[in-house]
């Protein structure tokens, strides 16, 4: 019996330190387009294509990618979608 009950309690667990994963990242990456589009906005400079070589850069690429995917993942989130 505490075999299965250690069980359930490690597999919830993990799922929990998954999600609050998820969501910290998810949040870095929305904090870091935020700053970026508030830089390009103000200073027309855009932070991530100067550290990655200009936007056309795959680094520039994988960061608006990843920015936009965690948009999306935020959104399917508020709206109920996911949970």
């Amino acid at each position: 019996m505490q075999k299965v009950v250690f069980s359930i309690f490690k597999v919830n667990y993990i799922k929990m330190i998954q999600k609050n994963t998820m969501g910290m990242v998810v949040g870095i990456l929305l904090v870091v387009g935020g700053l970026n589009w508030a830089s390009v906005g103000l200073l027309n400079l855009d932070v991530v294509a100067t550290i990655f070589g200009g936007t056309a850069a795959l680094g520039s690429k994988a960061v608006y990618i990843l920015i936009g995917l965690a948009a999306i993942y935020k959104l399917a989130k508020m709206v109920g979608i996911m949970k």
